[in-house]
Parts: structure tokens; sequence; C-alpha cells
């Protein structure tokens, strides 16, 4: 796709676009005039679509050189064109699309990039050295945010190289279909979030004893030792349940959970960083607060980053079904071979069956802001999503709560809700993500350094000690796209190596685990 400038005013994506945005802080006032030609009917807001053409009613309205709805009505040339004038199209049909017919494009192998590291027994590196306390449900989550503190304050300052203390608190465990085909979302979701690297295999369970999702569930990869209530207690112990009748009030309890959280602290605080390659990153791709921009701006530059990524070695998801659907016809001959090809469709095919269970469909996205950030439909958010995958071939395609399984770009599939999405690419082992956001957000999670990026300057220059990375130089002609994905590049693996702090870290803004859970609650 070509970006291109014209008068500094717009930015028509496509040759055979008929709509621009409106670069300008502010918008443009009515009676502007475009360098070829056009002249705004009425204001437009930054962001928002002005018609280079006239355009009648059913005609197709087209951006990134896609059609990405039909007129309403009749549009004049320079009218705003929006939400409120725009035909959402039908979702792409999943039959006999293109598989794996796009050749990979040529790319020399990014040999020498490294960062610091801590390696793990099993291979897989954490760009953090943190303790995780899971729960098996959530009744006990008031228990773990009382002990987390209470090992903040009294035992981590004696642990100098552990990072954090964390609760995965979850609202899952109990009063749910526990069988139903379904659940198997969640349940794996919490079994591979406590494989996440940068937990180093240390992950403790915190129960209550009578919940239908048993603890020793989640840590099943492992040995299960349960806490003993004992002057002797095992400092490998990786469960404590609160119902454990040796326990004699409240204060027990905690000290139980401090006692089984010293003996994994010990073991944590001997890991150090260590050079490895870049081909060791795995790191998560989002997008949030999105706005017109973000398909110009934030998102191709994370494309590029990606690209850099995979040509390393490393490993890239992007994920959010909804915001791949209507633009899927792109993407399926990108795969490297047809079984990924078939993979893909088959999670699109899922998420519409969900959808149409729930009495609900694609027109419930955009949100609210996207759409006062320009966006007038899923179409035109989905084209301007895709694009942080930038060009290389989709190895893989996993489901909900699946861990990654191949190098190189894989598509986890997602809903589009940002904590969901950021819960499920954590369990699918992501050591760092990256967030883009044209309306913002203070968004981060405290498991994995979180990068945000700016789609536009005002924003970057308004939320200037929350964003991490402005990508509206890219709009108004002061970076490229590569200038931008580069300086990411390096961003994530100084932030990787802890040389730097992401924002949302630095600030302590993290947000709660959300599930994904399709089964019924009973």
């Amino acid at each position: 796709m070509e970006n291109r400038q014209e008068n500094n005013l717009v930015i028509k994506v496509h040759e055979s676009d008929n709509v621009a945005i409106v670069i300008q802080a502010g918008g443009l006032p009515a009676g502007s005039q475009l360098g070829e030609g056009t002249t705004l009917a009425v204001p437009i807001p930054q962001g928002h679509k002005v018609a280079l053409t006239a355009i009648a009613e059913g005609e197709p309205i087209v951006r990134y050189g896609e059609v990405i709805g039909t007129a309403l009505a009749g549009i004049a040339r320079g009218d705003h064109v929006n939400e409120t004038n725009v035909r959402l199209p039908e979702a792409p049909a999943l039959e006999n699309m293109p598989l794996a017919t796009r050749p990979a494009p040529s790319a020399e192998p990014l040999d020498g990039y490294t960062f610091e590291g801590f390696r793990n027994s099993d291979g897989s590196v954490g760009t953090k050295n943190v303790l995780g306390i899971t729960t098996s449900v959530q009744c006990v989550a008031g228990t773990t945010d009382y002990v987390v503190r209470r090992i903040k304050n009294e035992l981590l300052p004696n642990y100098p190289n552990v990072d954090d203390v964390v609760a995965l608190n979850h609202t899952y465990g109990c009063g749910v279909a526990i069988n139903a085909p379904a659940a198997i979302v969640p349940i794996r979701t919490l079994q591979n979030i406590a494989l996440n690297p940068n937990f180093g295999g240390e992950v403790m369970v915190i129960g209550l004893g009578c919940e239908k999702l048993q603890p020793s569930t989640l840590v099943s990869d492992q040995p299960v030792k349960i806490y003993e209530n004992s002057q002797a207690a095992d400092p490998d112990a990786n469960i404590l349940s609160l119902q454990d009748e040796s326990f004699m009030g409240f204060e027990e309890m905690v000290d139980g959970i401090m006692a089984m959280a010293k003996g994994h602290l010990e073991k944590l605080d001997r890991r150090r960083r260590e050079t490895c390659p870049a081909s060791e990153l795995i790191v998560g791709m989002q997008c949030g607060g999105s706005d017109a921009f973000s398909g110009v701006t934030a998102n191709p530059a994370v494309g590029f980053a990606t690209d850099l990524i995979v040509r390393a070695g490393g490993s890239v998801m992007f994920s959010e079904v909804t915001e791949v659907r209507d633009a899927v016809h792109l993407l399926t001959p990108r795969a490297a071979d047809e079984q990924v090809g078939q993979a893909l469709l088959q999670q699109m095919q899922w998420y519409d069956r969900y959808l149409e269970q729930g009495q609900a469909d694609r027109s419930a996205n955009p949100s609210p802001g996207n759409k006062r950030g320009g966006l007038s439909n899923v179409v035109e958010k989905a084209l301007g999503s895709i694009i942080k995958s930038g060009n290389s071939p989709i190895a893989d395609v996993i489901g909900p709560g699946e861990r990654i399984r191949k190098r190189g770009l894989t598509f986890a599939a997602t809903p589009a809700s940002d904590f969901i999405c950021g819960t499920l690419q954590l369990a699918a082992g992501m050591n760092l993500q990256v967030f883009t956001t044209g309306r913002g957000t203070p968004y981060g999670l405290s498991m994995v350094p979180v990068i945000k990026v700016s789609t536009n300057t005002a924003l970057s220059q308004r939320w200037h000690d929350i964003i991490d990375l402005d990508a509206g130089r890219i709009a108004t002609g002061d970076a490229s796209i590569a200038d931008v994905g580069w300086e990411l590049f390096h961003m994530i693996l100084d932030i990787a190596s802890g040389r730097k702090q992401a924002a949302a870290d630095r600030l302590g803004l993290h947000n709660d685990l959300v599930l994904f859970n399709p089964a019924p609650v009973t």
C-alpha cells in the first residue's frame, strides 16, 4: 500500500482511494483547498475522511485500495465521510478464499541482534523476573491481593534480583460449567499463563478448597507439592488451599503463603540476565483506542518491526478476530501453507458462530471513541489493524489460550477486547507487548513490558509521560515508516534487556487479567 501526502493537509493511502484523512491537529475548516483541487464543503476533524470525488448512493467508498462500504446517500466532493453516511458491507465469504498463494517476500536474515534476558530451564527466555501468584478461584482474590502487598513490603526488598510479585487474579473457577467443551478456553489460558517465561517456572497457586477448578490443574506440567502447615515447610511447595483444616485463622493462612513465597523468591533471586539472541523474543502486537491514523502510521511501523523480528528469527503474534475478519482475504494468501490458511478460516468461522449465539454481530465494533477518531466501521478498522502483521508469511494459527508453537509470525485468535487479548497473548507466551493507540489508553500488564505507540503526535504530546513512541511523525513527514519501525525494534531490545523501562511499568499502570470464557456459567 502506498502512503502519499497531498499538500500536507490530508493522506490518501492508495491511488484508487476516493477518500483521504485530514492530518491537521484540530481538523480543517470549510473552504480549505486540498492540493488536488478538492474544496472542503464542511469542517472535517483530524483523522476523519473527506470525499475526493462525488460518490453516488450505493457506490463504493474506497480506502487502502479496498471497499470499506457504500454510500447511504449521495456524497458530494469535499463532504465529510463517516459512519452516518457509510453502509457496512457484507463480510467476505469464507469459502473459496485463496490459500497460501503469495510467495514469501525475499528478506535477508537479520543477524547479530541480542538482548539481555532471563533464560529458563525449559529454554524459554524472560524479559522480567517475576513471582506470579495465581488463583484457582476468584473467591481468594482478596487474600492474594493482601498477601502480595505484604510480600512487596516485607520480603521483596531482600531479593534484589526479583523485579516484582504479581497476583494473577481472575473471575473463573467455580459456578461455571467446568466440563463444557468451551471451558477448555479459560482453563488452558490459566494453565499457560503459569508457563509464561517471565515467571521462571516458580508460579504459586492459592486455592480455596471447594472450587470446581482444582489448584493442581493449573500446574499440571510441574510436580504438585501442597503446602503443609508445619515447622518444616517444603520450600518447593507450590499449592496452598485456604480451607486446609490445619490453619487456625486468617493470619496462619497468610503466614503459610508468605513462607511458600520465600522459597520461590530465593530461587528466582538466583536468576541473572544473560545475552540472548533476538530470536528468543516473543512479541504480542495489539491495538486499542484506535483512530484513522492507526493504519497509516503506528500499525505500519509496528508491521515493519514485526518483519525485523521475524527476520531475526523471533516470534510475533497478531490477534483480534473481529479486527481481522473483514480483511482476512488479504491474509489467507500469506499463509505458509494451505493447512495454516484453513486454520485461519476456521478461527473466523468459530467466531462468527460465537457472535451469532450471543445475538451480536461485527457491527458492535468499532467503539464510539474509534468513530470519533475517524473510523467509520469495522471494515476500515480491520484494514488498518492487520498492517501490524507486516509482510512475513503466517507460520501458524493458534486458538484462544493456546501456547505459541512456531517461530515467525503467528495469528493468535482472540477477541478484540484489549484486556482479554492481552490475557490470551500472555498465555500464548509473549515476553513483551507492543500496543498502538490513537485515542489514548493507560493500558499495561504487570507481567510483561508493554510499549505504547501513538498514532498521532497530538496524543504523544498530551500524554508525553504515558506514550513510549510517537509514530505520528510519519503523518507529518518528519519520519518514515522504516525510521519508526527501526526505532521500535531497538526500543524492544532495550526494554526486553531492562536497560529502559516502558512508561506503564515506570508509572505502575497495570490492568487486571480478563479471561475469555465462552462456556456457560451455572
